[in-house]
């Protein structure tokens, strides 16, 4: 027989004006450590229903769990919602916004765009060039 089952016997044996005696006397533990080891016991399951049976469930549709899962088409919703607000920041404003979100290491900053160089006009008109040429290669 088991410590807990002796005990149970007992108190069914005892006189009814007897009182108990205090839980940690009970068992012979005295100090701060009895309260951690009673906390420490697991409890005994309690009685309730039983979730492997089947009484008690409630019948659910499968048309209905169908129609709750089918995916729903938020095309229209999602246009209106965009074409609605047709407001422009200013391109200041953006490019702002832009270097702040943008990193700090050079990897992260976009390439510095060179400026085009305009082709310079010659000195020279064509006459002189054709001169040039009539002098130089002796073409009449």
């Amino acid at each position: 027989m088991s410590a807990a089952l002796l005990r149970r016997g007992l108190e069914l044996l005892e006189p009814p004006g007897r009182a108990k005696a205090p839980p940690g006397l009970q068992r012979g533990r005295v100090g701060p450590r009895a309260a951690g080891a009673a906390r420490r016991r697991k409890r005994a399951p309690e009685p309730g229903r039983n979730k492997a049976t089947v009484k008690g469930r409630v019948v659910k549709s499968a048309i209905e769990e169908y129609h709750k899962k089918k995916p729903v088409n938020h095309l229209r919703e999602n246009l209106q919602y965009m074409l609605k607000g047709r407001l422009v920041a200013d391109k200041a404003v953006t490019e702002q916004v832009l270097a702040q979100n943008r990193g700090r290491k050079s990897k992260d900053q976009p390439p510095e765009k060179k400026e085009k160089k305009k082709p310079e006009g010659t000195v020279f008109t064509e006459e002189d060039f054709r001169k040039f040429e009539r002098e130089y290669f002796g073409v009449p």
